[in-house]
C-alpha cells in the first residue's frame, strides 16, 4: 500500500466528502489526498491517461469511464444528488424565482447572470435555452470554469448581478457575502448525482476499493447528508 489514497473528485461536493475523509482517517489510519476538477476536466484528465485510486464525478460520467473500462463499474457507490439554486449578494435583495414566470422575469431584468462551465453549469445552460432565454441574455451572460471562481466573481460584483450554481457551493459562501436566493422551481429543478468508483488500475487498488467501500457506510452518507447532499 501507498502512503496515501488519491482521489480525483468534482468539487460539487466538496463540503461532504472532506467531512467523510476526516473520520475515515481517524477510523483507518490512512491518509486520503483529494485533487479537485469539474466533471469535464476529470473525464479529460482520465481519457489522457491519469491514473487515481478513486473517482468522484457525475453518473453520467462514471458510467462512460465505467463503459471504457477505466474505473470498476461495479463497485461504485452513489454518494447523493445535488440541485441547482440561484446566488446573490448578501445585502442584494433576493429575485422571486418561486415560478417559471418568475425566473423568467428576473434573468431577463438582471444586470448579468453568471454561471459555470461544470456540471451545473450546463444543466443551467440548457435550461435557459430551452426557455428561449439564452440567446437573449447572451451580452450579459458571464461564465466561468468552476463554481468557485463563479461566486468570487458575485462576491466582487454590483448591481442587480445573478448566479446560478450547485446549492451546496452557493451554501459554502454563506458566511462570505453571498446567499441562496431560492432553488430553482420544482419544474425546472435538475439534480445532478455524484458517484465515486475506484479505478481499475488504481495504483493503490486496496486502498481504492477500501475508500469505496467505506462511503456506502451510514457514517458516511450522514456526512454527506448534512452537508445538503440530498
Amino acid at each position: 500500500m501507498s502512503d496515501e489514497i488519491h482521489v480525483l473528485s468534482a468539487g460539487a461536493i466538496e463540503p461532504g466528502l472532506l467531512d467523510a475523509v476526516e473520520l475515515f482517517r481517524m477510523q483507518s489510519g490512512r491518509d486520503v489526498r483529494i485533487t479537485w476538477a469539474t466533471t469535464p476536466v476529470i473525464e479529460r484528465r482520465i481519457a489522457g491517461g491519469e491514473k487515481v485510486d478513486v473517482v468522484i464525478a457525475t453518473s453520467d460520467a462514471i458510467n462512460g469511464l465505467s463503459v471504457e473500462k477505466k474505473v470498476a463499474g461495479e463497485e461504485r457507490v452513489a454518494l447523493g444528488r445535488v440541485g441547482i439554486g440561484m446566488v446573490v449578494r448578501d445585502r442584494a435583495p433576493a429575485p422571486d424565482i418561486s415560478s417559471v414566470g418568475a425566473l423568467k422575469y428576473a434573468v431577463l431584468d438582471a444586470d448579468s447572470v453568471v454561471f459555470n462551465r461544470a456540471s451545473s453549469g450546463l444543466q443551467v445552460e440548457r435550461i435557459l435555452g430551452e426557455m428561449g432565454l439564452l440567446d437573449r441574455i447572451q451580452a450579459k451572460t458571464v461564465r466561468y470554469g468552476n463554481g468557485p471562481a463563479m461566486m468570487e466573481h458575485l462576491l466582487k460584483g454590483k448591481g442587480k448581478e445573478i448566479g446560478f450554481g450547485a446549492i451546496i457551493e452557493i451554501l459554502m459562501f454563506s458566511d462570505k457575502g453571498l446567499k441562496l436566493a431560492a432553488p430553482l422551481p420544482p419544474e425546472l429543478q435538475q439534480y445532478t448525482e455524484y458517484v465515486a468508483a475506484p479505478m481499475i488500475e488504481a495504483p493503490d487498488g486496496d486502498g481504492a476499493r477500501l475508500f469505496t467501500r467505506y462511503l456506502d457506510t451510514p457514517e458516511a452518507r450522514g456526512m454527506f447528508a448534512a452537508r445538503g447532499i440530498e
